[in-house]
C-alpha cells in the first residue's frame, strides 16, 4: 500500500477511461467520512484521507483506481467517498448505484466552477439529465506536479435521458 503522505503516493492517472464515459455502478462499495472546509476549500483532507487508507491497509483491502469521490454538501463540509473492494470494519461503509457520465478536465483547482459549467453545458448537449455530481481530484497537489498534469474528473448520476 502507497504512503499517502509521501510524493509517490498517488498512482499516475489516465484519462482515457474516464473521458465522456458512461459508467453503470451496481452498488459499488465505497467508504464515506468528512472533511472540514472552508468557504469549499479542504482543510483537513490529508489527514481524513491517511485516517482511510490505514484502516484500509490494517484491513488488507484495496482501493481500485484510487477512485475518490468528493461531494461538496456546503461551504464548511465535504463528503469523501473512497472506493474499496470490501467491506471496511470501523469507517462508515456505503453503495453507490446508477447511471453515471464522466468528463475529465486539466489544470487548476480553481477552475473546478468552469468545469462544472461545462460539464452541465456538455451533459444537456447530449441530452441527459444529472441529478448528482461529484469531483475526482485524481492525484494530490505534490504527485499532480510530479506527474505533470492535475487531471479532475466530473462524475454526474444521469437521472433520466431527454428524447
Amino acid at each position: 500500500m502507497a504512503n499517502i503522505e509521501s510524493i509517490d503516493c498517488c498512482p499516475q492517472f489516465n484519462p482515457l477511461p474516464w473521458d465522456s464515459k458512461i459508467l453503470e455502478w451496481n452498488e459499488k462499495k465505497f467508504v464515506k467520512d468528512k472533511v472540514r472546509t472552508l468557504f469549499y476549500m479542504p482543510l483537513n483532507f490529508g489527514s481524513v484521507i491517511t485516517k482511510i487508507m490505514k484502516k484500509i491497509a490494517e484491513a488488507q483491502i484495496s482501493a481500485p483506481e484510487w477512485l475518490c469521490l468528493s461531494d461538496s454538501t456546503s461551504a464548511w463540509n465535504m463528503d469523501i467517498y473512497l472506493a474499496v473492494d470490501e467491506v471496511v470494519s470501523g469507517l462508515e461503509n456505503v453503495t453507490i448505484s446508477g447511471t453515471f457520465f464522466s468528463k475529465v478536465y486539466e489544470g487548476n483547482f480553481k477552475n473546478a466552477k468552469k468545469w462544472c459549467t461545462d460539464f452541465e453545458a456538455q451533459t444537456k448537449k447530449i441530452g441527459l439529465e444529472i441529478s448528482k455530481t461529484y469531483m475526482w481530484y485524481t492525484t494530490c497537489p505534490k504527485c499532480a506536479k510530479k506527474y505533470g498534469n492535475n487531471y479532475v474528473v466530473v462524475i454526474g448520476k444521469i437521472e433520466k435521458t431527454e428524447k
